[in-house]
């Protein structure tokens, strides 16, 4: 069956103030998700709720977590479906003005509303793990010894589908009013970026060990 183009607005898909930037087609919502590094995972505690920073992976359109397998989210997706609320946000400059007000930040965000499973089946699980070391670093998870038996039981993967899903952008420039232009502040964008630098090795690695190739 061919999947839709865009994801379907949905009430806790819709933002409040500037819809204008919110997006539901599946480029725009699996660029950000691929990019980001880590994203905030959102889910309630005993009454209380909770946000952890994570690690993630797209395949398709399923959004794979992982943690330790007796951290909170782990444990209370165990028994029952956990519903969450999954971010991650690019940020790719800062927007001065001339007015307090209207400072903001370029971004690039996505916010993910479903419900977590548990991950049980084991080759599910296995690849999903594999996929979190490759969002990390293209071709690495075939350059690295995988999970054993005892590492595996001790991680565990959540699973959200991406069925409510959006993305929010802001671009462009400074939005200054327009009885602000005259005053003598300056105005623009700072450019933000996340580069990776060089490769440092271990202090204990083998100096004839080649740098891989996908490091270079």
């Amino acid at each position: 069956m061919a999947v839709a183009a865009d994801y379907r607005p949905t009430p806790r898909t819709t933002p409040t103030r500037y819809r204008d930037r919110a997006r539901y087609d599946r480029d725009t919502v699996h660029r950000i998700l691929d990019e980001a590094l880590i994203c905030h995972l959102g889910y309630v505690n005993d009454g209380r709720p909770v946000v952890l920073p994570t690690t993630h992976a797209r395949l398709g359109e399923v959004l794979y977590l992982h943690g330790s397998s007796g951290s909170g989210p782990m444990l209370a997706a165990r028994w029952s479906g956990m519903p969450v609320c999954i971010t991650a946000t690019l940020v790719d400059g800062l927007v001065l003005a001339r007015s307090a007000m209207h400072h903001s930040l370029n971004y690039r965000s996505v916010v993910v509303v479903g419900t977590a499973r548990l991950v049980d089946d084991l080759d599910e699980k296995r690849r999903a793990l594999d996929a979190l070391i490759e969002h990390i670093r293209p071709g690495r998870a075939a350059d690295c010894r995988p999970p054993n038996a005892r590492e595996l039981a001790a991680t565990a993967v959540l699973a959200v589908d991406l069925l409510e899903v959006s993305a929010k952008l802001r671009l462009g420039g400074v939005s200054d009013d327009e009885e602000d232009l005259s005053l003598p502040y300056w105005a623009g964008v700072v450019p933000i970026s996340v580069a990776a630098g060089a490769a440092q090795p271990a202090d204990d690695l083998d100096p004839a060990t080649p740098l891989p190739s996908y490091l270079r």
